[in-house]
């Protein structure tokens, strides 16, 4: 068990970052101001960017629509292929702006939408600044438990071979993004910012794809910064800054029938600042039934985090669930590798596994993590799981149990 799987990654990645490049430059010029755009922040720019986008999707050679600096005031907007050409790029140097009138996306559960794309890149520095102060105020899922009422910043609907590269999502009214059916999907440089308090924003939501690799990014926002649903295979994410936030995690899963398998989940070399968890995986209890392995966490740093390491198969956020049966997924192949770092609750090391079906070969090495607060020395709790230990254990694994 480890890490060495991810070397084939990144060498991939690279490969895929440096073709994209390549093929972005020199392509025909959509230029959305040629179409009407007034980037003024107060014209209705949307219908100026969709012809755009039309048109250089009917292009048989690659194109580049082009959005130069400036505001634009865009309603929900789909962005819809298959494209003829081999490749399409969005050149987003301005900034995009969502209507902050809630009623305005009625007709979509998602602002900016990507569909059906493949050789797809998004970049130029702008951003999808998603007005999501407003939506947080009337968010009320922590009484109701239903999230989804509010729109999406950023929709990736089965895209293949794909690059998002140095962008900004801001302030997103639910999740930033949510990756839906892609393969081989980029995201590179790539920023999320939205304050701690903002309720279920979400940093980037994959479910039901393959191949999706994170790098180098800065996620700071008001949920997980990077959630991993079901159906979710060979998921690179490496050199991620997170917090604020609620940590990396798997999951939730369980909570609904038929889910897919989670497989090949690869975190490496990042670092979470003052986060409500850190690397974690967390299901329901009285769930579904359902398999997630091959999950591996590695070399992480910890800088005041709540609860570090996390495998919680008791997780029943709002009290809505039965505690008391255990959970069904089925959890194996896990491994937590040097991380390092500060704890802000003393439970540092908590593994809570599902006494119905325990975690099957969990791994812990190189754990160093400290907590310096009023309930005494950090802890390593173990419930239904028989880890295997290697190397320095700060705390002590397994040295309560749940």
């Amino acid at each position: 068990m480890g890490f060495s799987k991810i070397s084939l990654g990144a060498n991939s990645l690279l490969l895929v970052v440096a073709v994209l490049a390549t093929e972005v430059q020199g392509l025909n010029t959509f230029d959305v101001r040629k179409y009407g755009a007034k980037a003024d922040g107060k014209t209705e720019d949307t219908q100026a960017i969709m012809k755009a986008w039309k048109d250089a999707c009917a292009s048989t050679t690659p194109s580049t629509v082009v959005i130069p600096r400036g505001k634009y005031s865009v309603g929900p907007l789909m962005l819809l292929g298959p494209c003829k050409a081999k490749s399409i790029a969005i050149n987003l140097q301005g900034i995009l702006q969502a209507p902050s009138d809630l009623n305005k996306h009625k007709s979509q559960d998602g602002w900016i939408v990507f569909q059906y794309i493949d050789g797809l890149t998004v970049f130029g520095g702008g951003t999808f600044d998603g007005q999501g102060s407003v939506a947080w105020a009337v968010n009320d899922c922590a009484k109701t438990g239903k999230c989804n009422s509010l729109p999406i910043n950023i929709r990736f609907n089965f895209i293949t071979n794909s690059l998002v590269q140095g962008v900004t999502s801001l302030d997103s009214k639910q999740f930033h993004v949510n990756v839906l059916g892609c393969n081989n999907l980029t995201f590179d440089h790539f920023t999320i910012t939205a304050p701690g308090e903002s309720l279920n924003t979400d940093g980037i939501h994959i479910g039901r794809s393959i191949g999706i690799n994170i790098t180098n990014s800065n996620i700071k926002t008001g949920d997980d910064c990077i959630s991993i649903g079901d159906g979710s295979k060979q998921i690179r994410i490496t050199g991620v800054n997170c917090g604020p936030g609620h940590g990396i995690s798997v999951g939730s899963l369980g909570k609904y029938p038929n889910e897919e398998p989670v497989e090949g989940v690869f975190v490496k070399n990042c670092t979470l600042t003052g986060t409500q968890n850190g690397v974690r995986i967390k299901t329901w209890p009285d769930s579904h039934q359902g398999v997630a392995s091959d999950m591996h966490f590695e070399d992480i740093i910890m800088n005041n985090v709540g609860f570090p390491v996390l495998i919680d198969q008791e997780y029943c956020p709002w009290n809505q669930c039965k505690q008391s049966i255990p959970s069904r997924i089925q959890l194996s192949k896990i491994s937590f590798s040097k991380i390092r770092g500060t704890s802000s609750t003393a439970e540092a090391v908590k593994l809570v596994c599902s006494k119905g079906v325990p975690c099957q070969n969990v791994e812990i090495s190189d754990i160093n993590l400290k907590y310096t607060g009023p309930q005494g020395r950090a802890k390593s709790i173990c419930k239904n799981v028989k880890p295997t230990v290697k190397g320095q254990q700060v705390p002590t694994a397994c040295s309560a149990t749940a």
